[in-house]
């Protein structure tokens, strides 16, 4: 059997085929992979817009498209990186064991959080981490910064920045662990929903695939999936508002810890528990909750 895989081309995205790969070969391991790099209007349009306050599927629009053309069996995406809704023709197989959800910052020189000093240009895209920063220090500047992983990082090194943030999930994927400086827990940096996913798209239809790809999936990456996209989209999704949700199982619960923000960058940020078995709805209840309130 032979499988064709779609992905961007960045250090990250081609880590995650070879975590992928491994994964399959696993269960196959006579299985035959190709992989096919395409570019996105994310990799190609680097101005500087709040990716998270326009809209998903810059990162995966053109790659999706390649799946419905027949031109590659599978995709590979960051699952915070779709959007809510799938296009049509489409579904995601397989959930991979969550790598570490958290956002983290990294500064010059190691020094802490505490210790920038006022007025220090702390570099995001992301409009969710930008008020979820400056709720922790309101002094800092938040500047603009786009880019792979590497790339922000040398960013960090060469320009007028004191401080980036990354999630911890690519960092541990490279090996770059060893310049973080803070891990920001999930109630002062409330994550993006499915931050740390790997999600495996795929065709519907395929029965051979589909086998295949179900004796790689994670079911509790998939059911965390479920409940933070769940409260995604009955907020809006990242379009307009900047969400954060992070689910998690605990004993006999999941807990979910969700966040949003209005448009006076007020953050609301409220969790909720369920048992396991009646869990499912933990996302949309809680999104239900923030809306009413």
């Amino acid at each position: 059997m032979k499988i064709v895989i779609g992905t961007r081309g960045s250090a990250l995205a081609l880590k995650q085929v070879e975590i992928t790969t491994n994964a399959l070969r696993a269960v196959e391991p006579s299985l035959l992979i190709e992989v096919r790099i395409i570019q996105t209007r994310g990799d190609i349009d680097l101005n500087p817009i709040p990716l998270d306050t326009i809209g998903k599927g810059w990162f995966t629009e053109e790659i999706e498209r390649a799946l419905l053309g027949g031109q590659i069996d599978i995709a590979i995406h960051s699952l915070k990186d779709m959007a809510d809704d799938m296009a049509q023709g489409l579904t995601v197989g397989a959930y991979l064991p969550r790598e570490d959800a958290r956002d983290v910052l990294i500064t010059n020189h190691g020094i802490s959080l505490k210790e920038l000093p006022e007025g220090a240009v702390i570099g995001t895209d992301s409009a969710r981490r930008q008020i979820q920063m400056k709720a922790l220090r309101s002094d800092v500047v938040m500047k603009s910064l786009r880019g792979n992983v590497p790339t922000r990082l040398e960013k960090l090194a060469s320009e007028n920045y004191d401080a980036v943030i990354l999630a911890a999930a690519g960092l541990k994927r490279l090996g770059l662990t060893g310049s973080i400086t803070r891990y920001f827990e999930y109630h002062e940096m409330t994550p993006a929903p499915g931050q740390g996913i790997m999600a495996i798209q795929a065709k519907e239809g395929d029965g051979e695939l589909q086998k295949l790809l179900t004796a790689i999936n994670d079911i509790d990456a998939a059911h965390t999936a479920h409940i933070e996209r769940s409260f995604s989209k009955v907020l809006g999704g990242g379009c307009k508002s900047p969400t954060g949700a992070y689910a998690f199982r605990e004993g006999g619960e999941y807990v979910l810890v969700g966040m949003r923000a209005d448009s006076e960058s007020k953050i609301v940020r409220e969790e909720m528990r369920a048992p396991l078995n009646a869990s499912k709805q933990l996302g949309e209840m809680l999104a239900k909750k923030l809306l009413k309130n």
